[in-house]
């Protein structure tokens, strides 16, 4: 199943407002969303497992332990963190076919 999604990312901070710390992505900022493949590992497992459920229109805020993210690792040269909890806030625009994924661009 293909998903299109609109996405903001920041690192977690517990004491900032929803938790919200740095910003380190914005898929609006690129102009388009991001599409990509549930099941198939081209997302963090958070997202894989936090889209699930979702309805098309539907707002969904994630709170991504490090395990679910990008663990002791990180990426980006210091963007994230080794062991950050990730939070994002996904707008799910569309499911499955061809025809929506040309049209949600």
């Amino acid at each position: 199943m293909s998903v299109a999604v609109h996405y903001t990312g920041w690192l977690h901070e517990p004491d900032a407002l929803g938790y919200r710390g740095k910003r380190f992505d914005r898929s609006r900022d690129r102009g388009q969303p991001l599409v990509f493949q549930l099941g198939a590992g081209r997302v963090i497992k958070g997202w894989e497992l936090g889209i699930v459920g979702m309805r098309v229109g539907g707002l969904r805020r994630l709170v991504i332990p490090p395990e679910l993210a990008y663990g002791n690792r990180g990426i980006g040269n210091g963007l994230i963190p080794p062991n950050s909890t990730l939070v994002f806030e996904v707008e799910l625009l569309g499911v499955e076919s061809n025809d929506f994924v040309r049209n949600a661009r």
